[in-house]
């Protein structure tokens, strides 16, 4: 419910954000079983990738939470705030680091924009289960077909 009173503002210094989201608003952490912190997101942090990955390993370790990232894809021209990041990269570089940190956070990644989803952990795993299913029927399938091939 919080969150609906929150205004987009700030910055993309996540190690900011992510300690005070682990150190003071995680204090009882060891009163849950498992945590997960979402971070919504259109740019690159401005911290190097390893250094935020390192953090997040050490933060995450301690207990059970998972550090979840959605990524929208903003259309170029479309940035109305203004403000410029203090690092740059291109979007595949951003989802390549994103994708990196979720890693060391036990973490799920979301990329998506306008066009529609780009990529999705959980419809990756939606995916595969599919394909394991589908193998196992064929699998079914052809014992069915040698076992009455064979009365």
């Amino acid at each position: 419910r919080w969150v609906l009173s929150l205004e987009c503002k700030g910055s993309r210094n996540f190690m900011s954000a992510l300690r005070r989201a682990v150190e003071v608003d995680f204090k009882d952490k060891d009163k849950h079983k498992s945590q997960g912190l979402y971070l919504l997101t259109t740019g690159i942090p401005d911290q190097e990738t390893q250094t935020i990955s390192a953090y997040v390993a050490e933060a995450c370790g301690g207990f059970d939470l998972q550090l979840h990232v959605c990524l929208f894809s903003v259309t170029k021209g479309t940035d109305s705030s203004g403000v410029i990041p203090a690092r740059y990269s291109n979007p595949r570089e951003t989802a390549n680091a994103f994708k990196e940190i979720v890693q060391a956070a036990n973490g799920r990644f979301h990329w998506f924009g306008e066009a529609g989803i780009f990529e999705s952990d959980d419809i990756t795993s939606i995916v595969s289960e599919m394909e394991k299913a589908k193998n196992y029927s064929q699998k079914c399938a052809f014992l069915v077909e040698s076992l009455k091939q064979r009365s």
